[in-house]
């Protein structure tokens, strides 16, 4: 009989294309895939460590596993499996853990794995991991995530991900079209350009060759294709977003009026703490000029409340804000302690009880701003390309300006670009 794995994605949507990649290796190699709720032979969980509360699910999962599936292998990876190896090489249940240079290996690994070896690392510093391994969710929805850069090279504050990442490297544009060809054959219409800094595509060696490419010429390049019918781009640096791009996205047909660009702070004074590479100026800026050439472009930001020496009045300057902008929504992140951040070393903490209210305050205002954002479009008629089918009979799909739709099931809808009045 073959083995059984089942796969678990906790964190970004970079993490989710891995994980079907990882998943596909497996298959590949043998395994047969189960749904993680069933039982299996092999559990993989691919881990995010953004915040305190990943960790946490993160052994939470692996205990449910062992009341599940006591006979089961336990391998963790991810960005937790880099950072902290020892840490998770310890949680009772876990038989391997896989660090960056390590997790498109894991068929390898298996081969040698037993359910007697418990804790066992495979992993290297961070420094040396200096490879590119494209991934993608082929086969596994409509949207599919495609990799196409990793690392970074910025040092924010608040962050762990160039600790579990590496630097930044990324796909040569030439693979990147191969790659796109590939998951059209399979009947995608929508690829979501997925990265942990988009904006640096082009930077790292691939092949021992320097890349002289940028995220602009990968956009135009997609921009021509003729064989799939939408583009998304996941998120971006405001910094890194030229003007010239926005300008070419306003009139592409390909590139969706959809834009995700992390703030993190209104207030200037929190955004020079973080260590991020521009004022609320350029932000604005930005946003203005996207709305100006496309109004109906959806907008959305990461903001973090609760960063250390975040005063009162620093909250309300951020709050106002974002509610001057013309943004649609908010992706709201409480500030959690992570270990080797610099922000550690700043001594003014807020109180758990006061990030969380402003977090409920700013979650608040994200909701009111999507409420009018959609509420901007009823009666007009934007293009829906419906993707799932929920447990209630209900079909999902989203607008090319990010607007979710909800309709019941209709077969001839399903995977295909629909006109729909809102």
């Amino acid at each position: 009989m073959k083995k059984t794995v089942a796969l678990h994605t906790l964190g970004c949507k970079l993490n989710f294309s891995e994980t079907t990649s990882i998943g596909r290796l497996l298959e590949n190699d043998g395994f047969e895939k189960k749904d993680f709720d069933e039982v299996a032979d092999v559990y993989v969980i691919n881990t995010c460590s953004v915040t305190d509360n990943a960790d946490k699910e993160c052994r939470q999962l692996v205990r449910r596993i062992q009341r599940k599936a006591p006979e089961a292998m336990v391998v963790i990876t991810g960005c937790y499996a880099q950072l902290k190896p020892k840490e998770i090489a310890a949680i009772p249940g876990v038989n391997l853990v896989l660090g960056a240079a390590e997790k498109f290996n894991i068929a390898a690994h298996l081969k040698e794995l037993s359910k007697n070896d418990a804790g066992k690392i495979c992993s290297c510093d961070i420094e040396d991991v200096n490879t590119f391994t494209a991934s993608h969710s082929l086969k596994e929805r409509t949207r599919i995530f495609l990799k196409v850069q990793d690392g970074c090279d910025y040092n924010c504050s608040f962050c762990t991900i160039p600790l579990a990442r590496g630097k930044s490297r990324s796909e040569s544009i030439e693979n990147v079209l191969k790659n796109v060809e590939e998951i059209a054959s399979g009947g995608a219409k929508e690829i979501v350009l997925t990265g942990i800094n988009l904006g640096d595509f082009g930077k790292g060696f691939i092949g021992g060759k320097k890349h002289e490419e940028n995220f602009a010429d990968l956009v135009m390049q997609l921009d021509a294709l003729p064989f799939i019918d939408r583009f998304r781009i996941s998120s971006i640096e405001p910094n890194l977003l030229g003007n010239e791009l926005i300008e070419f996205i306003s009139n592409s047909k390909k590139f969706m009026p959809h834009f995700h660009i992390p703030l993190q702070s209104g207030s200037n004074k929190i955004l020079a703490a973080m260590r991020r590479r521009y004022k609320r100026e350029l932000y604005a800026e930005k946003v203005g000029l996207i709305k100006a050439m496309m109004p109906h472009a959806c907008i959305g930001a990461d903001v973090i409340v609760g960063f250390p020496g975040e005063t009162d009045e620093d909250f309300a300057e951020t709050a106002l804000f974002l509610q001057q902008l013309d943004i649609s929504y908010l992706h709201v992140f409480t500030y959690s302690e992570r270990d080797h951040t610099q922000a550690l070393e700043i001594k003014t903490i807020v109180p758990l009880s006061v990030r969380h209210e402003r977090n409920k305050i700013l979650r608040n205002l994200s909701y009111t701003k999507m409420q009018a954002f959609t509420e901007q479009h009823i009666g007009q008629t934007r293009k829906v390309l419906f993707e799932s089918v929920n447990k209630n009979g209900m079909m999902e799909g989203y607008t090319d300006n990010y607007i979710k739709i909800s309709t019941p099931y209709h077969a001839a809808w399903e995977n295909e670009i629909v006109d729909w009045i809102i």
